[in-house]
């Protein structure tokens, strides 16, 4: 099977999107309605309601396309008016959309809708969180494969929103040559090798490295991005000093908010966090519902 260009996932990355959000939303809406919403039934067919979604907490905003979709499902004819777009901050205390829609519809989408909106805000605000820690550097912020299962690209979406960068989509689109595969491979000189041999396009090799020692062993091997896998301050100071440009050096291992300054000050290029999409915490929102 031929490798996939990176280039062309990023260019076609709307695309996928799009279906991505369709599928997210179908996926939610049937764990949620089953064969029915027995309690929206308390309300009268055929009657329109409106609504607001009221921000608790200052976030980044990320999700909105997810939270048309689920009440576009339901009701073709909803309209929904935003205050603000993906990406931009909000602030508590502000209504972020107005809705009208028929009254049941409005009842059955509401925690599908909100769910996304909240969880993919969360996303995006905790990667603003950490751009804003680094501003000034040259270093960026990027993601991992660490998502929630059945959500990646949206969660990948809202990384962007955030400020943030995308690593590989998948295991299909560059390759990260991890301690396992090392030794799988016969050690990092081996493993370089065989990479470049599968190489296709513009489909990346980057390389894990925890010494100063394999650093200088995949530079030698031709290594043009490498991963310094919980590495100090110092020693990260040192790759930088040792690597002199030869190749985009990337951070990853135990990042957190109050040190993440410093690593970016030690002239890396990149700095990756996990729990940008692995430990979530999602937004406060809040939907009020009026009948008309």
């Amino acid at each position: 099977m031929k490798p996939v260009s990176h280039t062309d996932l990023n260019m076609n990355f709307p695309l996928l999107l799009a279906a991505e959000v369709e599928r997210n939303v179908l996926t939610a809406l049937a764990e949620d309605i089953g064969c029915g919403d027995l309690t929206a039934l308390l309300g009268a067919a055929g009657r329109n309601a409106s609504g607001s979604v009221l921000c608790r907490e200052n976030a980044v905003l990320c999700g909105t396309t997810w939270f048309d979709s689920a009440f576009r499902h339901l009701d073709p004819g909803s309209r929904i008016v935003w205050s603000a777009r993906d990406g931009e901050r909000i602030t508590a205390g502000q209504t972020i959309c107005e809705i009208a829609a028929e009254t049941r519809a409005l009842l059955t989408a509401e925690r599908t809708a909100l769910n996304f909106l909240q969880l993919l805000s969360g996303t995006a605000t905790a990667t603003r969180r950490y751009v804003d820690a680094i501003a000034g550097t040259t270093a960026r912020i990027v993601d991992t494969r660490k998502t929630l299962p059945g959500l990646r690209l949206a969660q990948k979406y809202a990384v962007r929103c955030g400020g943030g960068l995308n690593h590989r989509l998948g295991l299909y689109d560059g390759i990260l040559i991890k301690e396992n595969h090392i030794m799988a491979a016969g050690g990092i000189t081996a493993a370089m090798e065989r990479a470049k041999l599968l190489i296709h396009g513009d489909v990346f090799i980057q390389i894990e490295v925890e010494t100063i020692e394999q650093l200088a062993e995949a530079l030698d091997a031709g290594a043009t991005m490498v991963l310094l896998d919980n590495m100090t301050v110092a020693e990260m100071r040192q790759a930088v000093g040792l690597t002199a440009g030869r190749a985009q050096l990337e951070a990853s291992g135990g990042v957190k908010l109050e040190t993440v300054r410093a690593i970016a000050e030690t002239g890396v290029d990149r700095i990756s966090i996990g729990s940008l999409t692995k430990d979530v915490k999602a937004i406060d929102l809040s939907l009020r519902h009026v009948e008309a």
